[in-house]
């Protein structure tokens, strides 16, 4: 049976599932869990805890915080699972917002994707791998990135041979990942526990740890990203549930652990005033050869975190490429290779173009959290709110899982998702990154106007 690409005139999302040469089900439930994990504990969890720390207060207000973390994103998983159950598609979020809004609200989700979210986190992951390659041999002024772009190119090469050699990698480099995390955590808990009171909590507890959650979701955040290779997961409905509830399962077990082990290690005081937990742990436990095991371990993690986000990115491509003709040239999946090989290279050369933006700023990771924190939480809420949405507009479709306690926990994420948005708002409103991803996105309305006249003038 042959379908017509041209997908102006069909149902968003439609063709992505019925035309041949689309995503086939290659990836076992522990391959789509270590791409899930991969993308979620990236090198943040050597940075954030002692932010944390400082603004929560006292070690039991930021353990809670970590635990309520791993809560949150249990509850935001359960809420993907009903979406991605129902609807399983190598679009993820765009085919939800598609269904829910229509297509112009999904084609400027896709546009922010490709242009701010997957693209924006993969130059921020290279610059935190570029940063500690540095510290081992520079390259110059722009060694990181330099790094960068070299890691860029090379996983956009991986995955152009095919998803089989990418998901084996992943494997491998997770395993490490997590293997990295442990290891601090078992350093620290080998260190002696004498240490001084914890100084007296501020009046203000409540928003505090309210701050305190930010970080600590954004720490937690990526998660989502399963969604996005539902279609391609072994065993159906019931295998893309325990990949999301496995995966949060195991990233709040590391955190927990990690974050266990550093107060250990450091002390409460100590852990507040560090400016790399890491470091001085493994340095405490193992002298100066830990220093550079722990530049190995963060370089690792943000490695895999790249290519993790460059495997579910490169799909968004593909799937707004089978809704809008004008975008043809990025549909093609190539079947052997299980994977959209135009998506992969439209989306490495934006990548690049963003590691360049960065190189010419003074900090180029703090730029790109700037320029892709709002977007995300944006995007990501009204994600939660087309489950609502699609429950009320779409009662007949078949939903091999729901959502507990509807409509309670949904609400409670996409709550969750609105004071990250404006956290994070209010974060970038006064650095330049922040204009720019606006900038980014009015660039996408723009050009959706365009393609609508193009659209009328040709009809």
């Amino acid at each position: 049976m042959s379908v017509t690409l041209d997908a102006d005139r069909a149902t968003p999302g439609a063709a992505a599932t019925t035309a041949p040469g689309v995503p086939a089900p290659t990836l076992s439930v522990f391959d789509a869990t270590m791409i899930t994990v991969g993308i979620v504990i990236g090198a943040g969890i050597f940075q954030t805890p002692t932010m944390v720390a400082g603004i929560a207060g006292t070690p039991a207000l930021m353990l809670l915080a970590w635990v309520l973390g791993g809560v949150l994103s249990l509850v935001g998983a359960l809420t993907y699972a009903e979406l991605a159950t129902t609807y399983p598609s190598a679009g993820g979020d765009y085919t939800f917002l598609s269904r829910a809004y229509g297509r112009h609200v999904s084609f400027l989700f896709a546009w922010a994707r490709s242009m701010v979210i997957c693209t924006g986190s993969i130059a921020l992951l290279g610059f935190i791998l570029g940063d500690y390659l540095t510290r081992l041999f520079s390259l110059g002024e722009y060694s990181s990135a330099i790094y960068a772009a070299l890691a860029v190119v090379f996983l956009t090469a991986i995955n152009i041979v095919g998803l089989r050699s990418s998901s084996r990698m992943q494997n491998v480099l997770t395993l490490l990942e997590i293997s990295g995390v442990l290891l601090v955590a078992v350093a620290g808990m080998t260190l002696d526990a004498t240490h001084p009171t914890p100084a007296a909590a501020s009046n203000d507890t409540a928003g505090a740890f309210g701050l305190a959650m930010v970080f600590v979701l954004l720490t937690y955040g990526g998660w989502n990203e399963a969604a996005y290779v539902s279609a391609e997961v072994r065993g159906g409905a019931r295998a893309v549930v325990r990949t999301l509830v496995m995966s949060i399962g195991i990233i709040t077990l590391a955190y927990l652990l990690f974050v266990g082990g550093v107060l250990h290690g450091l002390g409460f005081e100590h852990l507040k005033s560090s400016e790399a937990v890491g470091v001085d742990v493994i340095e405490r436990a193992l002298g100066p050869l830990g220093g550079q095991l722990i530049g190995v371990i963060v370089a690792i993690a943000a490695l895999t975190s790249m290519n993790s986000t460059m495997i579910v990115g490169a799909r968004s491509n593909y799937s707004v490429a089978r809704d809008w003709s004008a975008l043809r040239f990025m549909s093609g999946w190539e079947g052997r290779r299980s994977a959209p090989v135009t998506g992969f290279i439209v989306q490495a050369a934006i990548a690049l173009a963003l590691i360049v933006f960065g190189a010419l700023e003074k900090d180029g990771f703090s730029t790109m959290v700037e320029f892709t924190a709002p977007v995300f939480w944006f995007f990501f809420m009204l994600s939660g709110i087309a489950l609502l949405v699609l429950r009320r507009r779409d009662p007949q479709a078949a939903r091999p899982f729901r959502v507990p306690l509807y409509p309670m926990l949904p609400l409670v994420f996409v709550a969750t998702c609105a004071y990250l948005l404006y956290s994070s708002i209010m974060y970038a409103r006064s650095q330049n990154a922040g204009y720019v991803a606006l900038a980014v996105m009015i660039s996408g309305a723009v050009v959706l106007l365009a393609l609508r006249l193009k659209r009328s003038t040709s009809d």
